[in-house]
């Protein structure tokens, strides 16, 4: 007769089964980076791009268009033609550094000391003063839409960042001469130098270039073919600082 098996010692407990884990977390953060990394790479390949391809136009043109068409300007024509830098005037170069962004040789992107002056500026309840670099208004007009509201100025600042990461200074401002509003429907300096003084951008003296320049802050309501006072004195301002910015070699720095 078999003799009954004892149990064994060693024999471990029967484990309760665990509780599974909660999949849809997991799947929440995979989605989640996979949006990033699309998000990324949506907004990073085309500043890597264009930092030696010229843009074919920027946001600020095409929401330009769509207005124009919104009010039934159908014939209303976008004036942008792309000049190298080799071919844009010294003197166009100096002028809207000396006007928009004094620093912009030293800074990475970001005028601390100057947005702290436009704050104080603004918050004491006065004239509502920017205090954007050239890079920020290349990442600005580029991509972003002209609005006020606190998620462009985060994707501005996102943009702002990876141009100055990615683009030399010299990249950054040729960009910006080709891109800035200098009138109604008229980008870059290469279409306004030929409509107000039909000249080619590598003419412009230092006369043609602080007066473009002087109705950058808002070239909707500043004309350079019709200059107000205001704005002749804005022009000889900034000849002044032209020529002291000249004095240093400012464009060799870049």
């Amino acid at each position: 007769m078999a003799r009954p098996v004892k149990p064994s010692k060693n024999r471990s407990k029967a484990k309760t089964p665990s509780k599974p884990a909660p999949t849809h977390r997991f799947g929440l953060i995979h989605r989640l980076r996979q949006a990033a990394i699309v998000l990324f790479l949506a907004t990073t390949v085309p500043v890597l791009v264009l930092r030696w391809v010229p843009p074919p136009g920027s946001m600020f043109m095409l929401i330009d268009r769509m207005n124009a068409l919104a009010h039934g300007e159908w014939h209303h024509r976008i004036h942008y033609r792309w000049v190298p830098w080799k071919a844009i005037s010294p003197q166009a170069k100096l002028a809207v550094v000396a006007s928009e962004d004094q620093t912009f040789a030293n800074h990475l992107g970001f005028d601390f000391k100057a947005i702290g002056k436009a704050m104080e500026k603004n918050l004491s309840g006065k004239k509502i003063r920017g205090g954007s670099t050239i890079t920020q208004q290349t990442a600005k007009n580029l991509f972003l839409i002209p609005s006020r509201s606190y998620l462009r100025k985060i994707l501005e600042a996102y943009f702002t960042t990876l141009i100055e990461l990615s683009w030399p200074k010299q990249r950054i401002l040729e960009v910006y001469l080709n891109i800035a509003e200098f009138g109604h429907g008229i980008y870059g300096v290469g279409a306004a130098g030929k409509i107000f003084f039909n000249k080619p951008a590598s003419r412009l003296n230092s006369q043609d270039a602080a007066l473009l320049a002087a109705v950058l802050p808002n070239p909707k309501l500043l004309r350079a073919d019709e200059p107000s006072a205001y704005l002749q004195q804005r022009q000889d301002w900034i000849t002044g600082q032209m020529r002291y910015l000249s004095g240093r070699h400012f464009l060799d720095a870049l």
